[in-house]
Parts: C-alpha cells; sequence; structure tokens
C-alpha cells in the first residue's frame, strides 16, 4: 500500500509539470481547432495556425508531425520568435489524393530560450478536420495574386467544374472582403458536367499587406450549398516601416529609452507627420524627400508601472492612402528605490535531477 501510494505521489509530481507546459504553450495559438468545412477535390485548401510570442523569452517552433496523411503539415517560421512577434504553423488539406470526411491532430513541438536553463521544450496538439468534395473540382486549386504593387490592378481565372447532375448551378459568389471584384461565366452544361468560369479581381484600391481570403461559391445543391476557394497573395506598400513592433522591453520609472525606424519607399518622399496618442513618446527625423528615413523614438518612463501598447502612424507627402503604421510596447518597471528589493531565484538546475523543468512563473508574460 505505501509503495502504490509513493508511486501515484511519483506521478502527480512528474505530470503535473507537464501539463502546465503544455497550458503556457497552447495559449501562443490564435485557435487550436479548425474546420475545413466542405471543399472541393483539388483545391488549394491550406490554414495557418498563428502563434503570438506572448512572453519575455525567445520561442522556436522545432517541429509538426500529423496523425493522418490527409493532411500535411509544415513550420512556416523557423527563427526565434520574439516577444510578441508572430509564427505560424501551415495546415494543407490533401484535397488531390483523398475525398470524403477526414481529420488529423496535429503534435507541434516548440522550445524556450531561457536565462535560468538553456531551452525548454513543449508541446501543442492542433485538430483539423473537413470535408473533400469529389464532384466539385477547381483548376487551379486557389486564386493566388502572388505580390502586387499597392495602386495596380490585377485578374486571376479559375474553372469550376461540377460532375453529377447537369442541373447543378452555382447563384452566387460572395467575399468579405473589399479588395475584390467577381465575375462568373457559364461555359459548358451537358451529359451531367457543368463548367464556369470564375475571374476575381483585385481592386486598384486595395489594402497593404497580406490578402488572405476565401470566396464563397453558392450552389443549388442543398445538402452542401457552398464551396470556398482561397484567395492569396500580398499587396506591397508603396511606403513600409520597420520593424513593425517596436519593443522597448523594461524602462525604470523615470527613465528614457530611446529606438529607431526605418521607413521605406520606392520613390522619394516626405515624411509629414508622426502620431502617436500616447505622449510619452517623442519622434524626430529630418524633412527631406528620399527613399529612406530613420525616425528616431524616445519614450519617457512617466506613466505609472506596468505594461503599455501604442500605435504610431506616419504620414507621408503621398497622401493618407500611403501612411505607414507600428505599434510600440514598452514595460515601466517601479523604481528600485522605491519599490521592494527584487529576491534572488535559484537556479532552477540546482539539485535537480533534469535539466529540463516547467517554466511556470519564471516564463513571465509581458501582456
Amino acid at each position: 500500500m505505501h509503495l502504490r501510494v509513493c508511486l501515484i505521489l511519483l506521478a502527480t509530481l512528474v505530470l503535473a509539470p507537464a501539463c502546465h507546459a503544455q497550458q503556457w504553450a497552447k495559449e501562443m495559438f490564435d485557435k487550436v481547432d479548425h474546420d475545413f468545412g466542405a471543399v472541393a477535390r483539388g483545391s488549394d485548401t491550406v490554414y495557418r495556425f498563428e502563434v503570438t510570442n506572448k512572453y519575455k523569452e525567445d520561442i522556436r517552433l522545432l517541429s509538426v508531425r500529423s496523425s493522418c496523411g490527409c493532411t500535411s503539415p509544415s513550420i512556416e517560421t523557423t527563427d526565434w520568435i520574439k516577444t510578441w512577434e508572430k509564427g505560424y504553423v501551415l495546415a494543407k488539406f490533401n484535397t488531390r489524393t483523398f475525398t470524403g470526411l477526414h481529420s488529423a491532430t496535429l503534435t507541434v513541438d516548440l522550445e524556450v530560450k531561457s536565462p535560468k536553463v538553456s531551452t525548454y521544450r513543449g508541446q501543442v496538439q492542433l485538430r483539423v478536420h473537413g470535408n473533400i468534395r469529389g464532384d466539385v473540382v477547381f483548376e487551379p486549386g486557389a486564386i493566388v495574386f502572388g505580390e502586387v504593387d499597392q495602386g495596380d490592378t490585377l485578374e486571376k481565372r479559375v474553372t469550376v467544374t461540377h460532375s453529377g447532375r447537369s442541373s447543378w448551378k452555382i447563384e452566387d459568389v460572395r467575399s468579405a472582403s473589399d479588395n475584390l471584384e467577381v465575375e462568373l461565366t457559364e461555359r459548358h452544361r451537358s451529359g451531367g458536367r457543368v463548367v464556369y468560369d470564375l475571374l476575381a479581381r483585385l481592386k486598384e484600391g486595395a489594402t497593404p499587406g497580406l490578402v488572405k481570403e476565401q470566396l464563397a461559391i453558392v450552389t443549388n445543391d442543398s445538402s452542401n450549398p457552398r464551396v470556398p476557394i482561397d484567395v492569396e497573395g500580398r499587396i506591397v506598400p508603396e511606403i513600409s516601416v520597420a520593424p513593425a513592433n517596436l519593443v522597448f522591453g523594461k524602462v525604470e520609472e523615470g527613465q528614457s529609452a530611446k529606438k529607431r525606424l526605418i521607413v521605406r519607399g520606392k520613390t522619394p518622399f516626405r515624411v509629414v507627420s508622426i502620431e502617436c496618442e500616447n505622449k510619452a513618446f517623442r519622434f524626430s527625423t529630418d524633412e527631406d524627400a528620399k527613399e529612406h528615413h530613420i525616425v528616431t523614438v524616445e519614450f519617457d518612463a512617466t506613466a505609472e508601472p506596468g505594461d503599455l501598447k501604442a500605435p504610431i502612424i506616419i504620414r507621408t507627402d503621398r497622401g493618407d492612402a500611403y501612411a505607414a503604421s507600428c505599434t510600440a510596447y514598452a514595460t515601466i518597471e517601479q523604481s528600485v528605490e522605491q519599490g521592494e528589493p527584487e529576491k534572488e531565484v535559484a537556479d532552477a538546475t540546482q539539485g535537480a535531477e533534469s535539466p529540463v523543468r516547467p517554466i511556470g512563473g519564471s516564463l513571465a508574460q509581458d501582456r
């Protein structure tokens, strides 16, 4: 009996940290379950699980594996992810080799660069599922615009083929995006086969940034009325700013810190104003017209101790449509003279049988 109690206690001590580690890692994902829905055979069906590093330590996505051949996963971001930066895990539904209902569990391994122990590893499980229809085929499998300069327009065509009944019909094509226009033309209808040409047009005034949308093809099939097709691309801004996340880190109360932003354009331009609602930030740059500008950002830690986030908008002589933006982050720490002295934290590896331990409270969140 005594041996059994000891074994239970040992199992609790071993498993509890693992569960805790799973939770902190899971909280970095925007979601852990995705439904592809009903998709056409041959469609390029991909979902990107977004990972945001909410912690002070650097995070790296190591590997991902799938429990089913219906889904091919991959790591899009292999570099170390710093505080508030993002990474992505891709899940590709294999619509060309599978049909019908399918699901998969994706196991993601990641590691943390900790100052207390060299690295620490965690694991998260993601779930994907969907229905690959065999009666509807897209060619090509997605609408891919690639890179398009801001202000330009571009058209792409997709052939939609239905095999089954001649009465099948596309009644509408819907999009939640103001950046797209769609035209639909019926090309063939006989012998149980129906073919449409779908034209998607990227508008001239499309918003800069990544294009990741879905068009919903609405049909008269009562059992599966909607078939999605992915739309992707990138509208390259005329004016860009780097870094997108300006992280000041810890700044002691009453102190100041400086960082630099680089603002780039394809042709010479002038910076006419820099806007930020938080008055603790001050900006300076030159007034000349050129392709690259360096903006000095100075932060005064005059507010109450805590975390802060401040959007910054940089306007140029090109007009409001060509403004650039970024976000500044800082943590104001109470002055050591006013606050209590910090407690010493023992080395996590002292007296431990394993060099790996749960991060728990040592993985301080910087929200």
